[in-house]
């Protein structure tokens, strides 16, 4: 079992070790990060996960349409009870509510499902990470777009704003626009129509979907390294909420629905992964910058060596 934690946890956090060595000592710019994540989110993921999940064979992608389910309630249940608790509690504005509150609620799948779940099940671990992706992208994400639509106008004080439902559908149809939703769903439509993959669609994109992994660790890292430290309650709750309890709401959901296992414990394990900076990413966009947001991301990524390993330890099948 340690073997497998190490085998597992060892390349993500060499990988953000590099990109905030890299950010800390200015060889690469930690503040102007757009390049990579163009890089990272409409090219190299998707096709990633294109590819991964076109070779995926129908009956597999069936047998985990529950884990879409128990994903989107462990986020959704999460993102809900945060987003009360930084406008009630900790009185932050609109916006940056709902910054801090998709940092939390949306761990970074991205640019960690496929490092750690691939050396735990294999390359059949990619359609998981693809389906955790494409549930955050078109559930929370259009929901935090929104509530960032209706800071902005309520800011420019442009009238009377467009409503909460309205804004929300709006924001949902450009995030179904994006590369990261349309390569897994295109992915799923040639898996489930039975069509084979040509090995050349492979070999071809190879050469791409070889650096995702490395790219994405990398970006996180770079962004950690601009990120002020200023621990606060806020900070520790985050924490809290995203390493510990997240995982733990979704276990429930698994047990509560009788998931089959195999499919459970990978919902544990990617919730299980420390925050997200899709957050600061879709702050960045609006000029919304909380620093309690890049703080939780540090604390929750460093933290998250532990209580990723725990969470292997206890849930990962042994090998």
């Amino acid at each position: 079992m340690v073997t497998l934690i190490i085998t597992a946890l060892l390349p993500v956090y060499i990988g953000l070790a590099l990109g905030f060595f890299a950010g800390k000592r200015h060889l690469v710019d930690n503040q102007n990060v757009a390049s990579l994540n163009v890089l990272l989110m409409q090219f190299a993921l998707p096709l990633t996960l294109f590819v991964s999940i076109a070779r995926t064979p129908q009956r597999v992608i069936i047998e985990n349409g529950p884990l879409a389910l128990v994903l989107a309630g462990g986020l959704l249940i999460v993102y809900l009870a945060v987003f009360y608790v930084q406008r009630r509690v900790y009185r932050l504005s609109l916006g940056d509510s709902a910054v801090q509150t998709l940092t939390i609620a949306f761990p970074n799948f991205a640019s960690i499902g496929l490092p750690l779940l691939i050396p735990i099940f294999g390359q059949s671990a990619a359609l998981p990470v693809a389906i955790a992706i494409a549930v955050g992208s078109i559930t929370i994400s259009p929901l935090t777009l929104a509530l960032i639509e209706m800071h902005r106008a309520q800011e420019n004080q442009h009238g009377q704003p467009a409503s909460a439902a309205r804004q929300f559908i709006v924001a949902l149809g450009h995030s179904v626009q994006k590369p990261i939703f349309i390569g897994p769903v295109l992915g799923l439509v040639v898996a489930l129509s039975g069509i084979s993959l040509p090995a050349i669609v492979g070999t071809a994109l190879g050469p791409m979907t070889s650096a995702t992994a490395g790219v994405g660790l990398f970006l996180t890292g770079l962004m950690l390294s601009a990120q002020p430290i200023h621990l606060g309650s806020n900070v520790v709750f985050g924490t809290l909420v995203k390493n510990v309890i997240q995982p733990l709401v979704v276990l429930g959901l698994v047990l509560l629905f009788g998931i089959p296992w195999q499919i459970g414990v990978q919902a544990v394990l990617l919730t299980a992964i420390p925050a997200g900076f899709f957050g600061l990413v879709f702050g960045a966009s609006a000029g919304l910058r909380p620093p309690v947001s890049g703080a939780t991301l540090v604390v929750s990524s460093v933290l998250g060596a532990i209580t990723l390993s725990l969470a292997i330890y206890v849930w990962a099948p042994a090998h």
